[in-house]
């Protein structure tokens, strides 16, 4: 599709995805509204620690931390109804706040201790304006999520004093990627304070605190004709906001419609509310125990299951064309894209293809496909590890983007459009 000829629908989702993108500086963030667009969709709440009521035709949401999980049961949902699950991560890569992170650096710039979270571009992180986030928890168990807004940067040594910085880049992750955040007498240098006045709380209240570095910069348009969308935490708010959209748009009928959103992928998921958890399995049991499913029932309910795990993928990038594969080059405004990989650092196999490839036409999207070249091995995904945890058929798809893991990312504005479309029509299945 020409850039002139992209739908008004598609300028209408992105600029909702700039507002979720806007709203979700943290994946505590991310969860919490996620499960505030749900519940103005008419889902109601859930706790862990309380009993499920559940009915048929009802619509929920739960949350753990910064993963979030919503379903709707059909009217007619048995104990044999299978599910249909669209999966994706509420993290992104970039740093988090050390234990006692107040340095005074030379020059009397007040300074905070960062641990750099996942595989980011270092260097996209440099010479912007960045805020704080994420969550306070007090010492009776309470949870408060919060932002600084702009309060930070990592600034980079001026080319005066390294005449080679052209010539090859090179960054410590301990001594160059701790911001500035003030200057002067080192009285007011306690972030811990800041942030609890940011939360209205007492300092010495604070028991505990999960905190993470965001761009303050806001997603915008832009090109010749509007056509390409820059934000950060494309990977992964983007493809969240996919499944969110379609979940909330849907009139489930055959399956049991689920949208999975977890926290920690970024760092291979291993945790209580990484995928790699049990929370989407917990969930799933809790709903076939509500329905009363027997383990007989149960086993063919997820033997009758779907799950898309989707994520950003890589767009061929036209400075390094050598980098990818040379028969296979996903496009931006091409549609979402397939993933396939051999070792199965994708779980997509012949017969989760053939239901992708379906929904897709049922949609009236276009689909490329994805593989890496040889010679340069892969990321991977949640869909892998859910399949390997559950044993649901698990397909990988995504939509093509440049500067993944950059604070700032690229990718075209009809492509998030293009795979909600395609995820509505999974759920339609």
């Amino acid at each position: 599709m020409t850039p002139d000829r992209i739908p008004g629908d598609a300028h209408v989702h992105i600029e909702d995805l700039a507002d979720f993108v806007i709203a979700s500086p943290s994946s505590y963030h991310a969860a919490a509204e996620a499960a505030h667009r749900a519940v103005e969709a008419g889902y109601r709440r859930l706790a862990e620690t309380d009993a499920w009521a559940l009915e048929p035709g009802g619509r929920y949401v739960v949350t753990r931390d910064g993963s979030v999980l919503a379903f709707a049961l059909p009217d007619s949902v048995e104990a044999t109804t299978p599910f249909t699950i669209l999966g994706a991560h509420t993290d992104s890569p970039g740093f988090k706040l050390k234990p006692n992170p107040d340095t005074q650096g030379a020059g009397g710039w007040w300074q905070l201790g960062l641990e750099v979270y996942g595989g980011p571009l270092l260097n996209s992180w440099l010479d912007r304006e960045l805020e704080l986030a994420g969550r306070l928890v007090t010492l009776d168990g309470h949870e408060h999520l919060v932002r600084t807004g702009s309060l930070l940067r990592i600034p980079q040594l001026a080319v005066h004093l390294d005449r080679s910085v052209n010539e090859g880049l090179t960054l410590d992750k301990q001594r160059h990627t701790q911001p500035v955040w003030g200057v002067g007498a080192p009285e007011g240098a306690d972030i811990l304070r800041r942030l609890a006045a940011r939360a209205g709380i007492d300092p010495e209240a604070i028991g505990g605190y999960d905190v993470v570095v965001a761009d303050t910069q806001e997603p915008r348009t832009f090109g010749a004709t509007q056509e390409l969308f820059a934000s950060g935490r494309l990977d992964n708010l983007l493809s969240t906001h996919a499944a969110l959209t379609a979940l909330l748009q849907a009139e489930p009928a055959g399956s049991i419609a689920v949208f999975a959103a977890f926290d920690h992928e970024e760092v291979g998921s291993e945790s209580r509310s990484g995928a790699a958890g049990p929370f989407l399995e917990e969930t799933l049991l809790r709903i076939s125990s509500a329905l009363e499913a027997t383990a007989e029932e149960r086993a063919r309910a997820f033997a009758g299951s779907l799950h898309v795990s989707s994520d950003v993928g890589h767009a061929v990038h036209p400075n390094y064309p050598e980098r990818h594969d040379p028969a296979n080059h996903p496009v931006a405004g091409g549609g979402p894209i397939l993933k396939i990989n051999a070792k199965q650092r994708y779980a997509t196999d012949a017969h989760g293809a053939a239901s992708w490839a379906a929904a897709c036409r049922a949609a009236g999207v276009p689909m490329q496909e994805f593989v890496s070249n040889n010679a340069i091995p892969c990321g991977s995904t949640i869909g892998p590890i859910a399949a390997t945890r559950l044993g649901i058929r698990t397909v990988d798809v995504g939509v093509p983007i440049l500067s993944m893991h950059s604070a700032r990312e690229l990718t075209a504005v009809v492509d998030p459009w293009y795979l909600t479309r395609a995820m509505s029509a999974v759920l339609a299945r």
